[in-house]
């Protein structure tokens, strides 16, 4: 049986729960342009805890210059040599287009980077979905793991984006064990307000999950963020909500939101933050530079766990 490495153990209960539920062969996985020691020894731990098999893509000499600097074997580990990030992108879109891997896993280069290889029409990875990204969260400060969307893909989605963007959090909610998901579309307040357009989204994503237009879970919006997560402030407002609360999914409206909410959950109220893109044809792991090897580690569990076989169900 797999180990789990000393970073993985270091993780919060929740996360440690992800990753021994995602059992099974390791999945092979693309690691692109993994060249510094923070994002090699991530791949290499989350290989020790038995969740991916790491295809090592970049340039071979900085690669292994990491692994040297960072005290790594890579006995046994395929590297395919590429002379820069850009190309190590592309090369990690063909190799899931090839099916020679069932992931894509960043490495130590940009965002943008490594989604324009894997967005590209010839990589033939997208599906009818818009691709968008996942933030799971372990806090302190709340009871269970808290899903956030997208606060690193989508800059000003639209309608039609954000219901993608909803039912891929809602599918990968299943995939991690929370069978009816409770989905919060935020915005600044409760009200439908005609002069805040996220609102008026809000209101019609609660009702194309009414007319099945996303299914799985219950939505309800728009929440202030006050109303979504503290039972406190939903008693003292007097609200009606299935949801309010309690959420497991939290909508923003856009990029910027996000992406400052889940900075902030992280530095100031001690959160882990784990990352997938979900809505391409294999799982994109993808995290900060700056994320913690726990943090990649648990990114692979959600992937692995996010790539089982549809029949196959919830864990």
């Amino acid at each position: 049986m797999p180990t789990m490495p000393p970073s993985a153990a270091e993780a919060g209960k929740e996360f440690r729960k992800l990753i021994e539920r995602a059992t099974g062969a390791p999945l092979r996985t693309a690691v692109v342009h993994p060249v510094d020691r923070l994002s090699l020894t991530g791949a290499m731990d989350a290989r020790e805890a038995g969740l991916i098999d790491p295809v090592l893509v970049g340039p071979g000499d900085k690669i292994r210059s990491a692994a040297e600097e960072a005290g790594l074997d890579l006995s046994g580990v395929e590297i395919v040599d590429t002379p820069h990030s850009h190309a190590a992108a592309a090369r990690g879109a063909s190799l899931a287009r090839e099916e020679a891997v069932g992931a894509i896993m960043k490495g130590a280069l940009h965002t943008n980077e490594l989604m324009q290889a894997i967005i590209d029409r010839a990589a033939g990875l997208r599906t009818e979905r818009r691709m968008s990204h996942v933030f799971v969260l372990e806090t302190p400060a709340y009871p269970r793991l808290l899903l956030m969307t997208d606060g690193a893909i989508n800059i000003a989605p639209d309608l039609m984006c954000k219901r993608d963007i909803v039912q891929n959090a809602i599918d990968l909610a299943h995939h991690i064990g929370i069978d009816a998901p409770l989905v919060a579309i935020l915005s600044a307040t409760e009200e439908v307000d005609p002069n805040i357009a996220s609102t008026i989204d809000a209101a019609a994503l609660c009702k194309m999950a009414d007319r099945g237009q996303i299914k799985g879970g219950v939505v309800d919006g728009p929440l202030a963020f006050d109303l979504a997560v503290s039972p406190e402030a939903v008693a003292t407002k007097r609200l009606v909500s299935a949801v309010a609360g309690a959420a497991d999914i939290l909508v923003v409206p856009t990029l910027e939101a996000g992406n400052m909410i889940a900075k902030q959950l992280d530095y100031l109220a001690g959160a882990e933050a784990a990352g997938l893109v979900v809505g391409a044809k294999v799982p994109v792991i993808l995290t900060s530079r700056a994320d913690s090897a726990a943090e990649r580690v648990v990114s692979c569990a959600l992937a692995k766990l996010h790539a089982r076989p549809a029949e196959e169900g919830p864990v």
